[in-house]
């Protein structure tokens, strides 16, 4: 599992004083910056170097977060496909759990203009963040 302490800006409030649902976005990509790194080292963002495309993403909203406190995000692997993998995310503040997400992400190669088979080595380091989900 992968762990990030974000600091709300002053900018991330909202005119109800609370943490606006897009910086929620922002969080949980700043907190994928590690897994891109197996793909790609230095995070070239040249499309000959880049090798992912995100595919889907979705967001639960458990309950407001505020401006003065820090969010524990917690990052971690829960399913490694072929070609894609799926990170889930979740947003803490003060010991609750207050947002959750997950994105798609596909190995893809744009020069060629389609996806590619994760390779061994990094699929390794991608199990090494691997989470079991409990099922509903």
């Amino acid at each position: 599992m992968l762990d990030i302490i974000v600091t709300p800006r002053f900018g991330d409030t909202d005119g109800l004083r609370h943490i606006n649902n897009i910086a929620l976005a922002e969080w949980f990509e700043l907190a994928r910056n590690p897994l891109y790194r197996l793909f790609t080292p230095d995070l070239d963002l040249r499309y000959e170097k880049w090798k992912l495309i995100m595919v889907r993403t979705e967001f639960d909203f458990l309950g407001q977060m505020y401006y003065g406190s820090d969010v524990h995000i917690k990052t971690y692997i829960s399913k490694i496909g072929n070609s894609s993998f799926v990170t889930a995310h979740e947003a803490w503040q003060n010991g609750h759990l207050r947002a959750q997400g997950r994105a798609v992400i596909v190995h893809f190669d744009f020069v060629e203009q389609k996806s590619k088979s994760i390779p061994d080595s990094i699929r390794e380091s991608l199990m090494e963040h691997l989470v079991a989900e409990e099922t509903e």
